[in-house]
């Protein structure tokens, strides 16, 4: 696989749009120079296109094996993990008293995504690793900090996630695995969990799974989940790592991509584990991880969309087919206007899709170090309202990307190996990762928007106005054209929000949930559409290329995406009550 970072454009979009230049000399952030953005950037894609991007399609032919001594990664990985793990790679936004480089969370989200671009099955194991970390440091105890932060901020060591099991999928209250309480303070944890993403392994020393489970005399429902830090080996008293726990992989789930992540049934049998935060309220600590998690999977779709452009682009430049006027023979397929089409339309949605993750981890990071409260609520505000956001419309994106890409390569695209096909494989599991993209439409409309009363979503708005009339200021006319776009979907988006909120004010939620989905999609394209306008006024005093493309890129979304959005508020309004209404009709109930 052949994959080129796009420098540039990451670095434009931290900078000019996701507002990264606030983050300079905050608390905690002080280790960031602006000075840095490149060198790790360029670091970062070095690693990406040289050992991670290789490995990419021979990891998902040969996959991970479980063996009699656990799971043994697909051939490199543990190389290119022992690459990445002494780049320092893991512990870039930890901080600095754990071993970490105390630098901005969207700073590493634009690593990250280099790495999930080059290969998502091996950015998966970091990703829980972060959240793993992040879990930790918000919740766990010194004693716990001191004795596992350092070995999962240096890579040393990975973290997981252990919530789902066979009887309870999203449903974290109907879990069923056991803690009990020991004489030593520690607990036997026993149960099992299933679709564990890298749960067990050979490319690090130690394992660190973080479980949910039922203390004996836990209530009923999520209110009596517990969370539980349990080791793959347990500790000796020098702090490497010891005996065997009672945790371990029995069997390896067969999935239709990402086959080099190793994705584990673990049992655990009165495995030694230490309760995380308070007893009974694990899911509190565990969301911590999840929201973590969610951003990053909403970047994976970023990641999987720009790798299948940049696949489908290359394809198009060499695969010759059909004539044109004035051209002797058949001509690359880019010359035919609809492969064009095709590609404007999966570049345009990946720098919408990438413009909101970014400024969603720059909220994230300005609602923990921003230096007065009124900044720090605001982002914080900011950061809840464009997670669900971030997850679901850019995982979504991620799938169509990835199919669009398999329809430039026409029947070669639909060839098992090629890398077309494995990157909509890939990319199918996104929308349903770390909540599915239903369950994060139901978070955006019951508690992001409602939660607040619609405020977040109005400053939101407030700013999508404010983008549409600094391109109508210009006087360009082609931005002025972008603005009419962007004015029109902003309108159609407060519309949609006004009757959301009247809808879960009502007896009748359901409504408002029927039409979820389709609301979180025209938050996303008035959203994105927002970003891409700020970026093509801000590329106003960028040279001749990096200006034009920005502007084609913003005109082509405003004239596609943001031209459907007044449309798309009866689908919201009305499309759920249909199905509603007729259900003995459709469904028989």
């Amino acid at each position: 696989m052949a994959y080129d970072a796009p420098l540039d454009e990451m670095a434009f979009t931290l900078e000019a749009v996701a507002g990264l230049k606030r983050l300079e000399g905050l608390a905690g952030l002080e280790a960031y120079d602006p000075e840095l953005l490149a060198p790790i950037l360029d670091e970062a894609a070095k690693l990406a296109r040289d050992v991670l991007a290789p490995l990419n399609q021979t990891g998902d032919s040969q996959g991970a094996t479980l063996t009699e001594d656990g799971v043994k990664a697909a051939p490199g990985f543990a190389e290119a993990y022992a690459a990445f793990r002494d780049g320092g790679w893991m512990g870039l936004t930890a901080p600095e008293e754990w071993g970490g480089q105390g630098l901005p969370k969207a700073l590493s989200l634009a690593v990250m995504e280099m790495f999930h671009a080059a290969n998502m099955a091996f950015g998966l194991c970091p990703l829980l690793s972060f959240g793993a970390i992040e879990a930790l440091l918000a919740h766990g105890s010194d004693e716990l900090k001191a004795a596992y932060l350092p070995n999962l901020v240096s890579g040393t060591w990975t973290g997981t996630m252990n919530l789902t099991e066979p009887q309870a999928g999203s449903d974290v209250g109907a879990l069923k695995t056991k803690a009990v309480p020991q004489d030593d303070g520690s607990y036997a944890i026993s149960g099992q969990k299933i679709y564990i993403t890298w749960g067990d392994h050979d490319v690090a020393e130690n394992i660190v799974h973080l479980v949910l489970a039922r203390l004996p005399d836990a209530p009923v429902g999520s209110r009596g989940v517990s969370l539980f830090l349990v080791p793959k080996f347990l500790m000796q008293e020098d702090g490497t790592p010891g005996a065997r726990n009672g945790a371990k992989c029995i069997g390896l789930e067969k999935k239709m991509g990402i086959h080099a992540s190793p994705t584990c049934v673990m049992e655990y049998d009165n495995a030694k584990g230490w309760l995380i935060g308070e007893a009974n309220k694990g899911l509190a600590c565990m969301f911590t991880m999840m929201n973590a998690a969610r951003l990053n999977v909403g970047l994976q779709g970023v990641a999987v969309g720009e790798a299948a452009y940049q696949t489908a682009f290359t394809y198009a430049q060499e695969r010759k087919q059909g004539m044109i006027k004035g051209v002797d023979g058949p001509v690359p397929i880019l010359h035919h206007a609809d492969v064009r089409r095709t590609l404007t339309t999966m570049r345009a949605r990946v720098a919408a899709a990438r413009s909101i993750c970014y400024a969603c981890a720059v909220a994230a990071d300005l609602a923990e170090a921003a230096p007065d409260s009124e900044t720090r609520q605001a982002a914080k505000l900011r950061e809840d309202l464009l997670t669900p956001i971030a997850k679901a419309w850019s995982s979504d994106m991620g799938v169509e990307v990835a199919s669009m890409g398999v329809q430039v390569h026409g029947g070669m695209g639909f060839m098992n190996e090629t890398l077309a096909a494995q990157l909509y494989r890939d990319a199918r599991i996104a929308p349903i990762y770390e909540g599915t993209n239903g369950i994060q439409a139901i978070d955006l409309v019951g508690r992001k928007l409602s939660g607040t009363n619609g405020e977040s979503m109005r400053v939101m708005l407030g700013e999508v106005e404010a983008s549409a009339a600094a391109a109508r200021a210009t006087n360009d006319p082609q931005l002025v054209q972008i603005a009419d776009r962007l004015k029109a979907g902003a309108d159609a988006l407060r519309t949609a929000s006004d009757w959301m909120l009247e809808q879960m004010k009502s007896r009748n939620q359901d409504k408002a949930l029927a039409g979820a989905t389709a609301y979180l999609e025209l938050a996303g394209d008035v959203i994105g559409g927002h970003f891409l306008t700020k970026a093509a006024v801000a590329a106003r005093t960028s040279d001749g290329a990096a200006r034009a493309r920005r502007l084609a890129l913003a005109g082509f979304f405003a004239e596609t995406a943001l031209a459907a959005a007044p449309g798309k508020v009866a689908s919201i309004t009305e499309g759920g009550s249909r199905f509603l209404e007729n259900s003995e009709a459709l469904f028989g109930v």
